[in-house]
C-alpha cells in the first residue's frame, strides 16, 4: 500500500453584510465530477510557507487579497482510497486552517483549477449546502478557537 502525504492551507474568511454573517467558500470538482463547497485554499509547494499557501491559493480560487490574521488549527484526516491494478493508497492530510480577512481584490470564479464558482454564503445556511467535512471544521475552529487547535478529539 503506497503512502500519500498531503499538507495544504486554508482561509476561513468571515464578514458581516446587511446585518448578515457570511462565509467565503470555492466549490471544489473531484476528480469524478462530483462538486462540493470548500474552504479556499490548497496543497503546499514544496518549501513554500503555509502562509504564503494561504495568500496564493485563496487569490487562485476567489481573486481575493487574503491577510492570514490567526491560526485556528491544524486538522489531521488519514484515509484510504482505491488506485488502479487493485491496489489501495494510505492518505494523510494535514490541514493548516487560518483566519483570514479579505483586503483587495475583487470576487471571481477560478478557471483551469480545482473549483469552478467562488460566493459568499449565509453562515446560517452553510448546513444545507453540499460540502466538504472542513467547511464544518473550520467554522468550528473559528467560533470555539481551541487552545490546542483541533476541532475533534
Amino acid at each position: 500500500m503506497g503512502k500519500e502525504l498531503r499538507v495544504a492551507a486554508y482561509a476561513i474568511c468571515v464578514r458581516e453584510s446587511s446585518g448578515a454573517t457570511e462565509i467565503l467558500l470555492a466549490r471544489w470538482v473531484s476528480p469524478d465530477g462530483g462538486k462540493q463547497w470548500t474552504l479556499p485554499g490548497g496543497g503546499m509547494h514544496h518549501g513554500e510557507d503555509p502562509i504564503a499557501t494561504t495568500i496564493r491559493e485563496v487569490a487562485e480560487e476567489t481573486g481575493y487579497t487574503v491577510e492570514p490574521v490567526r491560526l485556528l488549527g491544524i486538522d489531521s484526516i488519514n484515509h484510504q482510497y482505491p488506485r488502479p491494478h487493485g491496489e489501495f493508497a494510505d492518505f494523510h492530510g494535514l490541514r493548516i486552517v487560518y483566519e483570514g480577512r479579505v483586503t483587495g481584490g475583487e470576487l471571481r470564479n477560478e478557471t483551469d483549477g480545482s473549483t469552478d464558482l467562488a460566493a459568499w454564503h449565509l453562515l446560517d445556511e452553510v448546513a444545507h449546502l453540499d460540502r466538504v467535512d472542513l467547511v464544518d471544521i473550520g467554522i468550528e475552529l473559528w467560533r470555539t478557537k481551541p487552545a490546542l487547535g483541533r476541532a475533534r478529539d
